[in-house]
């Protein structure tokens, strides 16, 4: 079966081709939109600025900014892998959409906390910028997140806790963080209108 016979087959009068392209039409510009309101965009960056499109994420900027890290290290630097483009890519969107899927039905914590996959990911980068001083300095050698899950040694964390966001990080534990949330993507005329 050729292309437009196929079209013919499943949109076979004026009419349904007619609907089809109007929800074709509803659906793409929805999913535009939703994109646009999530600030999607601002993703394809390494801005640390773009963490702070969820508020829930004020107080772990505002701890990374006044700590040491923020002089030479991004969000990105230590939250996703490095080992190549792909895989950064891959489990930036993948781990992004766990986070929409988790906020869009209410199930953050107050504190949050890396899951297995980020904390391995977290203590690789650990490992990749202080490798000189894990192994010549300190000579504690080099582990990975896996040999400290197991006991033969310990995660960076586990040492270093408070190492770049502080203790523990809620809206309460840093009420009056200054960070640099964006700006509403509602239209000046709908926001007059809904006031």
């Amino acid at each position: 079966m050729k292309v437009k016979e196929y079209i013919q087959w499943l949109l076979p009068s004026r009419k349904w081709r007619v609907l089809a392209i109007i929800i074709t039409g509803v659906i793409v510009g929805g999913g535009a939109l939703f994109l646009y309101m999530l600030r999607a965009h601002t993703y394809l960056a390494d801005d640390p600025s773009a963490c702070v499109n969820c508020h829930i994420m004020g107080p772990y900027y505002a701890t990374w900014f006044h700590s040491s890290h923020s002089r030479n290290a991004t969000c990105n630097d230590c939250h996703v892998p490095h080992e190549n483009p792909v895989k950064k890519w891959v489990f930036k969107g993948m781990d992004g959409m766990r986070h929409v899927a988790v906020f869009l039905t209410r199930g953050e914590k107050d504190v949050l906390r890396a899951n297995k996959e980020s904390a391995e990911v977290i203590m690789n980068n650990c490992i990749r910028c202080h490798t000189l001083l894990n192994t010549e300095f300190v000579n504690t050698g080099r582990i990975d997140y896996m040999m400290s899950q197991v006991g033969e040694g310990k995660a960076c964390w586990d040492c270093h806790r408070d190492v770049p966001h502080g203790g523990s990080n809620s809206a309460a534990s840093t009420p009056d963080a200054l960070v640099p949330y964006p700006d509403s993507p509602t239209p000046e005329w709908l926001r007059k209108m809904i006031e």
